[in-house]
């Protein structure tokens, strides 16, 4: 098991923006940069949904297309260990908790595919 936590969520006005963060714990034996990352979200009585994804190496990126062009996912593979997801132009429709999730392997935006969770952090947009 690999531990994964999620930490930024908050309450943020439409319009407005937060970064969510995600570390990854990694070992000499397991490389953070072997860990494609995604986040997904569960809105109140919607299945989970994705939202992003990076490769281990940072150099490719998917999107959900209700995130694409406001959404941003990067990661730092040397410093922390941490990958980021910035929202910019945040909607009522994006309250949820969002999800990160690691797995050794290229990039999916397939849930079941992601073997390693963290617990969520609620972002509520408001009007």
């Amino acid at each position: 098991q690999v531990p994964v936590a999620e930490s930024g969520g908050g309450v943020v006005q439409a319009g407005g923006s937060l970064r969510l963060s995600c570390a990854v714990s990694s070992s000499p034996t397991r490389a953070f940069t072997i860990y494609a990352v995604a986040w997904f979200r569960q809105a109140p009585g919607k299945d989970r949904e994705f939202v992003a994804v990076i490769s281990g190496d940072g150099g490719l990126t998917t999107y959900a297309d209700s995130v694409r062009d406001r959404f941003t996912i990067s990661r730092e593979n040397v410093r922390d260990s941490t990958v980021y997801l910035q929202m910019n132009n945040l909607k009522l429709e994006d309250t949820a908790v969002y999800y990160c999730a690691g797995r050794d392997g290229p990039t999916t935006t397939q849930d079941w595919q992601f073997p390693f969770w963290g617990q969520g952090t609620q972002v509520t947009v408001s009007s």
